[in-house]
């Protein structure tokens, strides 16, 4: 009896766990990589990266380092 009222609270606090995890803000960035295949030298050239805020709250970007 005991052990199954230990398995029944861990559950709960699992469900808990992954349902806080869920809501939580992250952000989604559908594409890392972009090849910008040959340039040739001196040429301007860019390219966007979207990025998607998801979960129940907003996305606070505190640092960009490009790499």
């Amino acid at each position: 009896m005991m052990l199954k009222a230990l398995f029944i609270v861990v559950l709960a606090v699992a469900l808990v766990t992954v349902s806080a995890i869920q809501a939580a803000p992250r952000l989604v960035m559908p594409e890392t990589t972009f090849n910008f295949g040959y340039v040739p030298q001196n040429s301007k050239i860019s390219h966007v990266f979207w990025l998607y805020s998801k979960g129940d709250d907003s996305v606070q970007i505190l640092k960009v380092v490009p790499g």
